[in-house]
């Protein structure tokens, strides 16, 4: 059997849990091969520390593709995450355009935003470019806040009814042509916590929910991403994956919670991979 191949287009914290460093051992263990496109690179992540240095690598990513493009190489899919510019969006979209073939499959995690609240070093018109980079996905990965930024709508907070959820996912599906979402940040009680998912050609909608864990834990969305891609990548159900990439995700938390481990740190999802590999059937 055929190796499959992901490409994880992410920046890459030398310390702290998130991004290529969550992305690349989570899909590796799944049994696929897990190239990596760094845009940037930082001493750690930017979540509570101060003094981290940050190496840009906006112009090393058309070279990057030039040289992958003499090497004929191919991806099953291609998975990305927090993109600081908007002109690493356009260069992104190049690079869909460049490396997609009829079965890749694309996924964009919209990383933008967060509580209600765009990230501060983005400009209010940073939606509309996300947006645009969400319309040449298969599946996309917003959060509650991200979806109603690229839909123009003012946030609300939870508990939600499962009326709105399911108009945003339709709404978004509408705005955005994606064939599949999976909408994070999900909570239709204050007990539950977990996301949501579309399928826009079957109208289904599933959800998957797991006990609240109290805490702002970095690095989650990556997880639960990641998992996700590579649950899609073998050629699981999206309700399916969605489950697993919330357990998971959930697992991971609390692993960290019962250590007291600095949440700076990101999550300990490493032990949680033997599990994850077997609920995976690999």
């Amino acid at each position: 059997m055929d190796q499959k191949r992901v490409l994880a287009i992410h920046d890459i914290s030398c310390f702290g849990r998130c991004s290529l460093t969550v992305a690349l051992p989570i899909i590796s263990a799944t049994g696929l091969e897990c190239t990596v496109m760094p845009t940037a690179v930082l001493s750690t992540h930017t979540g509570g520390f101060t003094g981290y240095t940050y190496r840009d690598l906006t112009d090393d990513l058309i070279p990057i593709v030039d040289h992958w493009k003499t090497l004929d190489l191919k991806f099953d899919s291609i998975y990305t995450g927090f993109l600081g510019s908007f002109e690493q969006i356009d260069i992104v979209s190049d690079i869909f355009d460049r490396l997609k073939e009829e079965n890749t499959l694309i996924v964009v995690d919209p990383v933008m935003a967060d509580n209600g609240e765009l990230y501060k070093i983005f400009p209010d018109t940073f939606p509309n470019g996300m947006k645009k980079l969400c319309s040449k996905a298969d599946v996309i990965l917003p959060n509650i806040t991200e979806a109603v930024l690229m839909l123009g709508e003012e946030y609300k907070e939870g508990p939600y009814t499962v009326n709105y959820i399911e108009g945003l996912l339709k709404r978004l599906g509408e705005a955005t042509g994606a064939k599949k979402i999976v909408l994070t940040g999900v909570y239709l009680n204050k007990d539950d916590l977990g996301a949501a998912t579309y399928d826009v050609e079957s109208n289904q909608i599933s959800y998957a929910f797991h006990t609240i864990i109290p805490g702002y834990y970095h690095g989650t969305g990556d997880v639960f991403g990641s998992v996700i891609v590579a649950a899609l990548t073998n050629g699981m159900s999206l309700p399916k994956a969605n489950e697993l990439a919330v357990y998971f995700t959930a697992e991971s938390i609390g692993r960290t919670e019962r250590a007291g481990t600095d949440l700076r740190y990101g999550v300990n999802f490493e032990m949680g991979i033997p599990k994850l590999i077997k609920d995976m059937g690999i």
